[in-house]
């Protein structure tokens, strides 16, 4: 299977990054901070405890699920995202030319 060209870029982009992001272990630290469970927010997104720990142990995560995490903790996981890309897009302008 052939990746796109936004997928190509995309693995440009993250390969490039001397600090990545992990959206995960963000997830892991807002639930430490409100005194939350991994078990208690699986349950909150209908999940399986232990493949929802194999989730948050990942760098990257399904937008719907990120979405759904995010009403649920009351925090916007894509602002994290978003700063992230905007710390990082003067560092990585010359990818792809």
């Amino acid at each position: 299977m052939e990746m796109s060209d936004v997928e190509n870029s995309f693995t440009l982009f993250f390969m490039s990054q001397k600090r990545k992001i992990h959206i995960g272990e963000i997830i892991c630290q807002k639930l430490k901070a409100e005194g939350r469970t991994k078990k208690w927010l699986a349950e909150q997104v209908d999940c399986n405890q232990s493949n929802f720990c194999k989730l948050l142990q990942k760098p990257t995560m399904d937008t719907g699920l990120l979405m759904q995490i995010s009403f649920i903790l009351k925090d916007n996981f894509f602002s994290c995202l978003s700063n992230y890309y905007n710390d990082n897009q003067q560092d990585n302008n010359n990818i792809g030319k």
